[in-house]
């Protein structure tokens, strides 16, 4: 059994409907979780109620009025009723694969941080999620959807216990999802990559939820000391850090190297096809003769 926790933010226009959507599909996973909403922005409470999960409205936060994530993390171990925790963006859609997916990681560890990366969608509707709500979702996720690559961190499943002390992070700021992967690694803890079995659903949105939209998210003063906080260099603990991956058919293995591969395959890219588009284009005879032509 698992505790999924969560922020939301005020459940208003665009970012009220996804947030629904998302939280509708954690109570459909199987066995069902128990699920707390954190906050007192407007329509938390009523969500909880209406759903029937738990609402804690007091979270420490900055003097800009945003939570933080070390009073958020406390608070949910405190009052969390499982040892297995889930920590998810509001506007994560989660199906029923990637709980399957972590059984065979909570039996081969104690202590493991397990994540999955997002399929970045438009989604403008509420999700019928009467019958096999899934497949369809599914199927839309491959041709309309968009991996967002190996900085997308939106979903966290570990034990109890496995972050003792985490720093007082601006919650929806940068940086602090990489340094949930920071933790687990300087610590020795197993980092589990699920993408290939059970990626999760990202509903697209804009920034307008956050006064200065985002460019505050991103290069504002939040992010600054999240920055410091998170004490490395940006990008410096991704998907290209984790220790092991699930395949297809289940089998947990080692991943080697794959931070090195990305960095050659990037190193390619800029010596051998962005350095010598100038040349290519100006020996491209097929290609002047087409804008001739156009000319």
């Amino acid at each position: 059994m698992m505790t999924i926790f969560a922020m939301p933010k005020a459940f208003r226009g665009h970012i009220g409907m996804i947030q629904r959507n998302a939280i509708k599909s954690w109570t459909l996973l199987r066995p069902r979780p128990e699920i707390i909403l954190f906050g007192s922005d407007e329509g938390t409470a009523e969500t909880a109620e209406a759903l029937g999960l738990r609402h804690i409205a007091d979270v420490a936060s900055n003097e800009y009025g945003t939570p933080l994530l070390g009073d958020l993390f406390r608070q949910a171990e405190a009052n969390a009723k499982h040892e297995t925790m889930c920590y998810v963006n509001a506007d994560i859609v989660v199906m029923n694969d990637f709980v399957r997916a972590l059984g065979p990681i909570g039996s081969r560890w104690k202590g493991y941080l397990a994540i999955s990366e997002r399929i970045d969608m438009d989604v403008a509707q509420p999700i019928d999620f009467d019958g096999d709500w899934e497949t369809p979702l599914k199927e839309q996720a491959k041709t309309g959807g968009k991996p967002v690559g190996y900085t997308g961190i939106d979903i966290f499943v570990f034990p109890k216990g496995t972050y003792p002390r985490v720093p007082d992070f601006a919650l929806g700021r940068l940086w602090f999802d990489q340094w949930l992967i920071k933790a687990a690694r300087e610590s020795g803890t197993p980092v589990v990559d699920l993408t290939r079995v059970a990626p999760v659903i990202h509903q697209n949105h804009d920034y307008s939820h956050v006064a200065g939209g985002k460019e505050q998210v991103w290069r504002g003063k939040e992010a600054e000391v999240n920055l410091r906080l998170y004490a490395a260099a940006p990008h410096a603990y991704t998907f290209l850090d984790v220790t092991h991956e699930m395949l297809p058919g289940g089998e947990v293995r080692r991943v080697w190297l794959r931070k090195e591969k990305a960095q050659a395959k990037t190193f390619v890219w800029k010596a051998l096809v962005q350095r010598t588009a100038r040349v290519r284009h100006a020996l491209n005879p097929w290609r002047k003769s087409a804008e001739a032509r156009e000319g």
